[in-house]
């Protein structure tokens, strides 16, 4: 969602962000909301109600719902789909081959012989 939005915005991102890098990976406040992403996923409640509160102090109280929106609606979808074992179909996984393998996340799944290369399914 964030590289077609971005694109019709004429916008860059860098999704280095996400594994670490330091920055906002041109996303306004990006290294922000991926600390609010983590504490939401971690078990530090201090960690999460500073970073709640920052949020709420630079960005305003809807910016706060929407972050939480994502983070929960992104949770859940994943664990839907790593529950129920749905595979990633063939033009997601073509249109997403490039960001999947910059950050590493096909190495997770083919561990575990769940990626398969499309051209391999014919």
């Amino acid at each position: 969602m964030l590289r077609e939005s971005s694109k019709a915005k004429g916008e860059n991102y860098d999704l280095a962000l996400l594994t670490g890098v330091k920055g906002d990976g041109n996303v306004p406040y990006g290294a922000l909301l991926v600390a609010f992403a983590e504490a939401v996923l971690g078990d530090d409640d201090a960690r999460l109600s500073a970073i709640r509160s920052e949020i709420r102090a630079k960005l305003g109280d809807a910016a706060l719902v929407d972050a939480a929106a994502i983070a929960a609606t992104f949770n859940a979808i994943d664990r839907v789909a790593d529950s129920t074992g749905i595979p990633i179909e063939d033009a997601k996984a073509a249109a997403t081959a490039d960001f999947r393998a910059a950050l590493g996340i096909n190495a997770f799944a083919e561990n575990r012989g769940e990626i398969a290369d499309p051209r391999d399914r014919r």
